[in-house]
């Protein structure tokens, strides 16, 4: 039994290694949310066969990438900011802005915290209510807005509760975020997951409101965590300009251009992915849903939160058990309004989603 307080992120592989002496490769991943059909095949070959690539400099304004990406999102190209992955572009987006308070949409990503912090800036948490199943109560949560406040985050699907806000709800917060001069951070990484991705995705609002900036990334979806290839879509002229103006030159590397270029246009691996995760996410959410140890909420990313039911069982508990068998879920006792009844999981092939259900379920 783990006996220790450290909690686990899905790339801390090594560490895990060295606590229960298992090697990294013989660990199947339930927590980094990542693709489980990997790198797409398409894009393999493409990188290998365009190497070469590294002997030149990028074209610095990355006008072919951002056409790539904008047709893929349905948006302008000169709406298309590219940065060294979605981290850098929330590090950018906050040192610009330089929020002195911020609302932050929780449970969720630490990383929104941390950087506000760095920019001497303070962060207040709305939370969502798992009477609610953790969907967002938007009546409720127009009415804790006020002027002291000028930056929202929200993650939509949110991690870890996989709760999504619709279009129509996102217009709602916008309008009124615009009465108290609020700028909206959307994290878009998990929507390309969702059945309903048109229905969730606000890239089409930044058409018609000014304070919002959406951050996607290639991370999860096209399973590319080491390619640090992320972006943002806004339709804020000035903050483009001012991003442009700050970030460093070449922060995207020639391969990195070469895959964007590439996994943006692969339809069929695309399809795959989706087709894949839809699938599983029903199945899976049916099994937990008729288990009397779980309280499970209803899905939208490629992940899962569930709420354990039997006393005799904690959040460390089932990560033990699982990482005895070689898969890693996430304890989600670390995470704002949560505690050691709640696990995390994301979904994988069938195959090894079946060995997490018999491991979990019994």
């Amino acid at each position: 039994m783990l006996k220790h307080k450290d909690h686990f992120h899905g790339s801390d592989l090594e560490t895990i290694e060295q606590i229960y002496h298992i090697r990294k490769e013989e660990i199947v991943s339930f927590s980094a949310n990542v693709n489980p059909l990997g790198v797409s095949p398409m894009l393999r070959e493409a990188l290998a066969s365009q190497i070469d690539a590294i002997t030149t400099y990028p074209d610095r304004e990355y006008t072919s990438l951002r056409k790539r990406i904008a047709a893929y999102c349905d948006t302008d190209y000169e709406n298309v900011i590219v940065g060294n992955g979605s981290t850098e572009l929330i590090s950018l987006f906050i040192q610009i802005e330089h929020p002195q308070k911020a609302l932050v949409i929780g449970p969720t990503y630490s990383e929104y915290e941390r950087e506000i912090a760095l920019g001497g800036g303070s962060t207040l948490y709305y939370p969502l209510r798992e009477e609610d199943d953790f969907r967002l109560n938007v009546t409720d949560f127009l009415s804790n807005l006020n002027e002291r406040i000028d930056l929202l985050v929200l993650c939509n699907p949110n991690n870890p509760t996989s709760s999504c806000i619709n279009k129509k709800e996102m217009r709602q917060i916008l309008d009124a975020c615009k009465q108290y001069d609020i700028y909206v951070m959307v994290d878009e990484t998990y929507v390309e997951f969702a059945d309903n991705q048109r229905e969730i995705s606000a890239v089409s609002l930044s058409n018609y409101y000014n304070n919002i900036i959406i951050l996607r990334g290639t991370s999860k979806f096209f399973a590319a965590p080491g390619l640090r290839l992320g972006y943002a879509i806004t339709g804020n002229r000035d903050l483009i300009k001012s991003i442009n103006t700050r970030k460093n030159p070449w922060t995207i590397n020639s391969l990195a251009v070469v895959a964007g270029e590439t996994m943006f246009a692969d339809t069929a691996y695309i399809d795959a992915t989706k087709s894949l995760i839809s699938t599983e996410r029903t199945r899976i959410y049916d099994l937990f849903a008729s288990h009397p140890d779980f309280k499970v909420y209803k899905p939208h990313g490629n992940f899962m939160l569930a709420h354990i039911l039997n006393d005799n069982l904690t959040s460390s508990e089932l990560f033990d058990r699982a990482i005895r068998q070689k898969m890693m879920i996430r304890d989600c006792s670390t995470f704002p309004f949560l505690d050691n009844k709640f696990i995390r999981f994301c979904f994988m092939s069938k195959e090894d989603n079946d060995k997490l259900i018999r491991c979990l379920l019994g």
